[in-house]
């Protein structure tokens, strides 16, 4: 929010209102979790033909989580040291979060039921070369379990990976092999979430297009507004089986105590925006003479200010839920309630939310709007007018308005 609309709500909320806006800024500040992911991707391996999507998998998924309130140490295209430095580093700052996440994508092996992921430089020549040249996944989840309340894995490191099949005939490692291998959970804290991009021996895809289909899926559904972090990965699951024609199944474990939720949205939060100030008063005014005080009057022509500023609806009629209406907007002029919530959003559903989770998709299925839900969310524009100039609506602000004139008419 600019320092702009900040002095304008100021003068709008002054007294009770304006203490109301403090107490809701201190209750978000004091319910914010402190939330600390590692994000790794390895594509050019030295020893191995070079995978097309990990790096920019990882990358992409820093910027979701860093978007998602995540401070994010990432790295890519990391060798072993390089890798441990990384690793170490996460370790400090992880310690005592709320949330700890990892995320990795890139060649991964299990050795007699252990994970280990593969550093670009990692050659894995003989025995020793685990112990050297590649990173137990288990020593990363004991680092991110350090005094922290709940831990999310996600391991997109299932893909066909020659360096196994290296480890297990040239070297005579038995047990070797691409698949990754179940993680048990331990207890403690609020719980823990790991999942594969794979079933347990499985193999993932890497994908054709610019992210591997699990991480598409992921990115797709993981900052989805108020959908727990085990729904968004029943959605992630679905739509990867989907993508390979069931040839490709993620594999969660979970034991987690509360739902975890990464991105809260109070879809009735009271978030006002307008112009920067009220305009100022014309020549000659005089409020001396009035009976109210200066700051009722700068209330007052505020919030005046703001009602100026609710758009028109072409049409003065009543305003049914399946009869079209004439909004005044061309991109949605012509129909019914009934109509636009089963349309694709004009806009995005959340400040900020990437165009690839919204683009498409149907304003039903993030709002899960019916009649009913529907009715009250217009109730409450109806009774408080200004709301209707709340941040953007996904169908814009004359729908809102439409909204309104439909709840004072009984959401007939």
């Amino acid at each position: 929010m600019g320092s702009r609309t900040i002095a304008f709500c100021a003068v709008l909320l002054r007294g009770a209102g304006l203490v109301a806006l403090v107490l809701l800024l201190t209750l978000t500040a004091a319910s914010a979790e402190r939330r600390i992911a590692l994000v790794l991707g390895n594509s050019q391996y030295q020893h191995a033909a070079p995978l097309a999507n990990p790096a920019r998998d990882a990358q992409a998924m820093a910027d979701r989580l860093q978007n998602l309130g995540f401070e994010v140490i990432s790295g890519f295209d990391l060798t072993k040291q390089q890798t441990q430095a990384t690793v170490a580093q996460f370790a400090k700052q992880v310690r005592g979060a709320d949330v700890a996440l990892f995320f990795y994508a890139g060649h991964g092996l299990q050795v007699s039921g252990k994970n280990y992921l593969l550093p670009v430089d990692a050659a894995l020549e003989d025995e020793t070369s685990l112990d050297f040249e590649a990173v137990s996944v288990d020593f990363i989840l004991r680092q991110m379990s350090r005094e922290t309340s709940i831990r999310l894995v996600f391991l997109d490191a299932c893909r066909d990976n020659p360096l196994a099949d290296v480890l297990a005939k040239t070297a005579g490692i038995k047990g070797a092999s691409s698949g990754l291998a179940e993680i048990p959970i331990e207890n403690g804290g609020a719980g823990t979430l790991v999942a594969f991009a794979a079933s347990p021996n499985q193999l993932a895809y890497d994908g054709s297009g610019d992210h591997s289909p699990f991480t598409t899926a992921l990115l797709q559904h993981i900052g989805e507004s108020n959908v727990s972090i085990t729904e968004a990965m029943n959605r992630v699951t679905s739509d990867v089986f989907k993508a390979t024609a069931g040839k490709q199944r993620p594999w969660i474990n979970v034991s987690l105590t509360t739902e975890v939720v990464l991105h809260k949205v109070d879809l009735k939060a009271p978030l006002i925006v307008g112009e920067a100030s009220p305009p100022k008063s014309e020549a000659g005014s005089d409020t001396r003479n009035t009976g109210a005080s200066p700051g009722q009057n700068a209330d007052q022509l505020a919030l005046d200010t703001l009602r100026a500023k609710i758009p028109k609806l072409a049409t003065d009629g009543p305003i049914l839920f399946d009869r079209p209406v004439k909004f005044g907007d061309p991109a949605i002029d012509g129909k019914s309630i009934a109509q636009l919530i089963k349309s694709e959003p004009l806009f995005s559903p959340v400040e900020g939310l990437d165009k690839s989770v919204w683009q498409g998709k149907h304003c039903n299925n993030c709002h899960e709007w019916n009649e009913v839900r529907l009715c009250e969310q217009a109730k409450n524009f109806a009774a408080n007018d200004v709301s209707v100039l709340r941040l953007q609506h996904p169908l814009g602000t004359r729908f809102k308005v439409a909204l309104a004139r439909w709840a004072q008419g009984g959401c007939q």
